[in-house]
């Protein structure tokens, strides 16, 4: 298979106002398309600056595409159920127009349960509520009447390549999830992390996301590409004690919130969380390394790193990036778009 592409995933939760949240992200993301980085991708969270502060990503993601050229910008993911569709899909299609086609519009069903009831939605039918809405969200992306005759204006099309309805991907943590993504044709996205069960607290991340891209692959329609990105916590650094001294804060962190959300992660030394927390960091060396015995990113299409939960300062978190996309990604193999273009560089379900 073609090797993947490399993506930059941020969360916004540097230790500052929101305001210069956002202006350092915008920094971040502009520094990831000066190395070659393809596509940046970033996360809507509701009410809770502790889990990321950005409610309005395609608010944020057109801002950042008047200030990128290159880069492809992804949200990585809006809460479908808390969302009306059809305004999704208005504002997804303005922010790509302005962006010169470069929107990839990830969805998800789930966020934090507590979100919910503010938008009127039930925590515990959010999977119902998901479909119910996806069905609407394509239904205007693809031009189709979505009540009373009308239809998206300005429409989803895409003057310089694929359809907006042809660039929407699914998170999920299921192979129920992976099989839904694939009958779409829809991109797959991976996360870092996932829950693992009493009987699974060891188990290599792979062991839990290779099944949901055999379902993904399954479902997907012959002639149509895979596109799976496979996110993943790194942390790059000159030294590997600057990365552990990081790490001891955030990760510790990290594990509280896992724990008071009722999972279990099992150990306590730094060492015991990194495994827990399938985290990479170290020397560029030591990441590529750990990379290259992650058995799910051979799988992948795109590898996104994103350094949460370490959640280095600001200047460590620009020097990650640039070791990532000079020395990490040609040590795995992976490609950046100064050697290839940010398109989906597989052309088969087989090649996955």
């Amino acid at each position: 298979m073609t090797a993947p592409t490399i993506a930059f995933f941020t969360r916004l939760l540097d230790d500052a106002s929101p305001s210069e949240r956002y202006a350092l992200a915008a920094e971040q993301i502009q520094h990831a398309e000066h190395h070659g980085v393809g596509r940046a991708w970033v996360a809507q969270h509701h009410f809770h600056a502790a889990e990321g502060g950005l409610p309005s990503p395609l608010v944020f993601l057109a801002h950042i595409a008047a200030q990128t050229s290159r880069i492809r910008l992804g949200t990585g993911v809006i809460t479908l159920p808390l969302e009306d569709p059809v305004r999704v899909a208005e504002d997804a299609t303005v922010a790509d127009l302005l962006s010169g086609g470069r929107l990839d519009l990830g969805l998800g069903s789930g966020g934090t349960p507590t979100s919910f009831s503010p938008f009127g939605e039930d925590v515990n039918h959010k999977a119902v509520t998901h479909d119910r809405k996806l069905r609407v969200l394509l239904d205007a992306l693809a031009g189709r009447d979505v009540g009373e005759g009308n239809t998206l204006y300005p429409d989803a099309a895409s003057a310089d390549g694929p359809s907006l309805l042809d660039r929407v991907w699914q998170a999920t943590f299921s192979a129920p999830g992976g099989h839904r993504a694939g009958v779409h044709g829809h991109g797959l996205l991976l996360s870092r992390t996932q829950p693992r069960s009493a009987g699974a607290l060891h188990a290599p991340l792979s062991a839990l996301q290779d099944p949901i891209i055999d379902a993904y692959l399954e479902a997907l329609p012959d002639g149509v590409a895979p596109r799976i990105t496979a996110s993943r916590t790194v942390f790059v650094a000159d030294d590997r004690a600057d990365a552990l001294r990081f790490a001891e804060v955030g990760l510790r962190r990290a594990a509280g919130g896992f724990r008071r959300q009722g999972q279990t992660i099992p150990g306590d030394s730094i060492d015991e969380l990194i495994v827990a927390l399938d985290t990479h960091l170290g020397t560029p060396d030591e990441v590529a390394a750990s990379l290259a015995a992650d058995a799910t990113l051979s799988r992948a299409t795109e590898v996104a790193f994103q350094v949460h939960s370490v959640d280095a300062p600001h200047a460590h978190v620009l020097r990650s990036i640039e070791l990532f996309a000079e020395r990490v990604a040609p040590a795995l193999g992976y490609t950046t778009t100064t050697t290839s273009s940010t398109s989906t560089t597989s052309t088969s379900k087989e090649q996955a």
